[in-house]
């Protein structure tokens, strides 16, 4: 199943925290990582923090939805992500986007992710790669949905 997974980091070393997710990724069972979005230095969303440096990244994945979630947990933990406050500073962050065209809704377990659709973050990056996208349930395009937030906080990284 073709799935896209956001990943964000704004403590440390953003970007190596980034390039260490993308490798734990692609060594998942059953999972093979196919393309990465360019990465964006964006602003964060809640508390004041540092910036962001956020990605996406296009999987082809066996494993089951909550199966993935669970061995992206397992990622974050294990790169140092501790959870204190919700939208708090972390190491990395990733977030299971889409699942194929699956809309569920379990547990700790929803797809698409409930705020993909009004967060620029995660679009940009996610247009990048899915240029004719479409939120499977929204039915908007990405671009739609794209269309009426703020950009400005979303940069192209410039080494």
């Amino acid at each position: 199943m073709r799935a896209y997974v956001g990943l964000g980091s704004n403590l440390g070393d953003r970007a190596a925290h980034l390039l260490l997710g993308l490798s734990a990724l692609s060594r998942l069972p059953q999972t093979q990582l196919l393309r990465i979005s360019p990465i964006y230095e964006t602003d964060p969303v809640g508390p004041p923090q540092p910036l962001y440096l956020n990605l996406v990244a296009e999987l082809e994945t066996g494993l089951a939805p909550k199966a993935l979630l669970s061995e992206m947990l397992r990622i974050e933990k294990a790169l140092g992500r501790e959870r204190r406050e919700r939208f708090g500073p972390r190491t990395l962050d990733l977030d299971l986007l889409l699942y194929g065209d699956l809309v569920l809704k379990e547990g700790d377990l929803e797809v698409p992710h409930p705020r993909l659709h009004g967060r620029a973050f995660v679009l940009v990056p996610l247009l990048d790669l899915v240029p004719e996208g479409r939120h499977p349930l929204l039915g908007q395009t990405f671009r739609e949905l794209l269309a009426p937030l703020d950009r400005s906080g979303v940069r192209p990284l410039v080494l």
